[in-house]
């Protein structure tokens, strides 16, 4: 389960999932991944054709263990991989 805050107004979502979508130069979907990295967007809870929250990229992050506190071109964000219930 994963929390994702954003930082300005604190907007909080919750998901299942998360992965890091790189874009190709023309906006189109590239390839994504299970890491972040610089200029990949967060997507929360993927599915084929939707999502609960997509960011825009990813302009600086940095990752200390379960927490990632990153930035894009638009705002800051927490996101947080919360303990999975038994």
């Amino acid at each position: 389960m994963y929390k994702l805050v954003r930082e300005r107004d604190n907007k909080t979502l919750v998901g299942q999932a998360v992965k890091f979508i790189e874009w190709e130069e023309d906006g189109r979907f590239s390839q994504s991944y299970d890491e972040p990295g610089i200029g990949r967007s967060v997507m929360l809870d993927p599915h084929h054709l939707s999502y609960t929250w997509l960011t825009t990229t990813i302009t600086s992050f940095e990752q200390v263990g379960n927490i990632l506190k990153f930035s894009t071109k638009n705002s800051d964000y927490v996101l947080v991989l919360m303990e999975h219930n038994v």
